[in-house]
């Protein structure tokens, strides 16, 4: 794999870069820029990130870089190897994609339904906007599925945060980084109606959590990753083939 290609940069970035006392601190944005680069694999599994080319890109030193990988490393998104460097981490094996979709089954529907039972009207809100942005997407193009899976990634992010556990929310943004990363990957080996079937199975935990019905919630998120789990499955056999 070759070293991140070197991104123009405005002359005045670094001193318009986000400080500690407003915003995002310079650690989170680099933080936020990374994971964006492993999710969407610009940066591929296994490939070397170069500290130096990353500080350049965002404009800011490499001491909130090295902060942000370590983060990730504790992550298990990438590694460090001694004379090396970090590295993204290795791509996942079908068996661990399963593994984390049984993990996923174990804990996210219990997250649903304390979920439905806790939203407030923002977070509602925020409800209908994602099923209202994944609605919008028909196309099959790279830029639709990106869409498509932020809209996902909202939507879990919302359920996870509304459990009202903190550990339970951590656990469940850390194993849908690890599968998003797959997914990225796999996308063109999967079935031609897998994202209208995954815009169904999501229309039916949304309503559920709008209806603040924490049983529909828990069994509407218990048959998607199911479903969701089956899909990526066969995907990944397919791939393997």
């Amino acid at each position: 794999m070759s070293d991140l290609p070197i991104m123009p940069m405005p002359a005045d970035a670094a001193a318009s870069a986000p400080r500690p006392s407003g915003g995002m601190t310079l650690v989170e944005r680099a933080y936020q820029h990374l994971l964006s680069m492993l999710m969407t694999v610009k940066i591929a599994p296994g490939e070397r990130i170069p500290i130096d080319t990353v500080a350049r890109q965002l404009g800011i030193s490499q001491t909130p870089i090295r902060e942000a990988l370590s983060q990730l490393e504790a992550e298990k998104l990438v590694y460090k190897t001694t004379n090396v460097g970090y590295r993204a981490s290795p791509q996942m094996t079908p068996e661990e994609v399963h593994d984390l979709y049984t993990l996923r089954v174990l804990i996210e529907p219990y997250a649903a339904a304390r979920a439905a039972e806790h939203m407030d009207d923002e977070a509602l809100a925020i409800l209908q906007s994602i099923q209202a942005e994944m609605d919008a997407v028909v196309d099959r193009d790279e830029q639709a599925y990106a869409r498509f899976a932020e809209a996902d990634a909202q939507l879990h992010r919302l359920i996870a945060r509304g459990s009202g556990n903190r550990l339970i929310e951590e656990t469940i943004e850390r194993l849908h980084s690890h599968l998003q990363i797959f997914r990225s990957l796999y996308q063109n080996g999967a079935q031609p109606n897998a994202p209208e079937a995954a815009a169904r199975e999501h229309q039916l935990i949304i309503a559920a959590l709008l209806a603040h019905d924490p049983v529909a919630a828990e069994e509407s998120v218990r048959q998607h990753l199911t479903s969701s789990q089956q899909r990526m499955d066969r995907a990944s056999g397919t791939l393997r083939s």
